[in-house]
């Protein structure tokens, strides 16, 4: 059962002995599903900015604003309802130690769970490196837990701030003035030049702003370092694009895509198609390529319901061909024809094409079977197209009651 946000500070309060903290802490789920958290709202007080909302709740700065469109930064106003994203689909890779994953500007903390307790995910929002200064990518493992640290700013970061006019000196002593905050963990990637750790700027969490570091909330980190033994792995990864699939429904969460420089990127049809039909398995759902689209150009970083499990009653007998265009893009027998002036826009067999209408009745799959295609709707050229997979396991778009 996934724990709200609500709950979380007081099992976080639990596990450190301290005071509550807004951390998001969940149990992972039993039948290893990646999808935790809800969503939840709260009213806005007079006083309340969204980023005062954003850091009360443990958000970051990109997440609270992508999820709340419209909604005035600095004057949201009285009553004024804010959606906290709490859903989340886990990254992928191992549940253990650290994982930051950086488009989604978000650390998760898997600690090692003791007898009789249930293991648990803890997720915090972090700032990550801003262009030409990306946060490297890899396995490492934290070589060194500093309270208090001073601040020995590297060379190249001292010519950036002298070109800007903001002279940084050698040395900058632990206390309020300090960009490391209160809590330091030196990673081993970089020579130890890397490290995750607090902030004297908390209104910056969750943008790319650093020079490669990972900077939390000044409560967050404080919550986080005592948990984290040195030698803990760290997996910095770069997952733009998460997908699940769950009680039927194929989720899809995706962020602004990064390159490994740090820099933004156009989103990935290919890598959208990959990864839907790994979380889908051998399971055949129906996708509405439209939503999958919008959902990749918006990018908003929250779950998105992009298809629903699919049912094939009517398998032919073994032997039977799969429904679909054949290799040279005629019809197959049996299939759903192109509609008129949807010329070259049939979809490669065993994959999805883009709907926005009903979809057509799934076709007849060989018995066992669970891949099946339609053609693409009317107007669809081959280049808006789904993208094609040799294993994809979708069908057209799901009607529109099911949307």
């Amino acid at each position: 059962m996934n724990m709200s946000i609500r709950s979380a500070c007081f099992i976080l309060c639990a596990l450190l002995g301290t005071a509550p903290v807004w951390a998001t802490v969940y149990e992972l789920p039993v039948d290893g599903s990646s999808v935790i958290g809800t969503d939840e709202h709260v009213k806005s007080t007079y006083q309340d900015t969204l980023l005062d909302i954003a850091r009360r709740y443990s958000l970051g700065y990109e997440e609270i604003i992508r999820a709340n469109p419209g909604t005035d930064l600095w004057i949201p106003g009285e009553g004024k309802d804010i959606l906290l994203p709490g859903q989340r689909i886990l990254p992928p890779g191992p549940r253990e130690g650290i994982v930051v994953n950086i488009p989604e500007h978000r650390l998760y903390y898997y600690p090692k769970p003791k007898k009789n307790e249930k293991p648990v995910v803890i997720t915090f929002p972090v700032s990550i490196g801003k262009m030409d200064w990306h946060t490297p990518l890899g396995q490492t493992h934290v070589i060194q837990k500093i309270k208090h640290p001073a601040w020995y700013p590297p060379e190249s970061v001292r010519k950036e701030h002298e070109a800007n006019g903001d002279p940084l000196p050698k040395f900058v002593p632990a206390g309020p003035d300090n960009p490391l905050g209160d809590y330091a963990m030196r990673l081993a990637v970089g020579d130890g030049a890397y490290m995750i750790h607090g902030t004297n700027n908390p209104m910056a969490v969750g943008m790319a702003v650093t020079h490669g570091c990972i900077r939390m909330y000044p409560e967050d980190v404080a919550s986080l370092f005592p948990l984290i033994p040195v030698g803990t792995k760290v997996y910095l990864i770069n997952e733009p694009v998460k997908t699940a699939f769950a009680d039927g429904k194929l989720l899809l969460e995706v962020h602004p895509p990064v390159d490994a420089q740090g820099q933004s990127t156009e989103p990935d049809m290919q890598l959208l198609s990959e990864r839907l039909d790994k979380a889908l398995g051998s399971t055949t759902a129906a996708i509405h390529w439209d939503f999958a689209r919008q959902a990749l150009q918006a990018a908003t970083g929250m779950p998105v319901v992009v298809g629903l499990e699919a049912d094939l009653p009517d398998a032919p007998a073994p032997g039977s061909a799969t429904a679909g265009p054949t290799a040279d893009a005629s019809t197959a027998p049996g299939a759903t024809a192109p509609a008129p002036g949807a010329s070259g826009s049939a979809a490669p067999a065993n994959t999805a094409a883009a709907d926005t209408g009903p979809a057509a009745p799934a076709n007849a799959a060989p018995a066992g079977a669970t891949t099946a295609a339609t053609a693409a709707p009317a107007g669809n050229t081959a280049a808006d197209a789904a993208p094609s997979s040799p294993s994809t396991n979708a069908i057209a778009a799901a009607p529109p009651a099911q949307r």
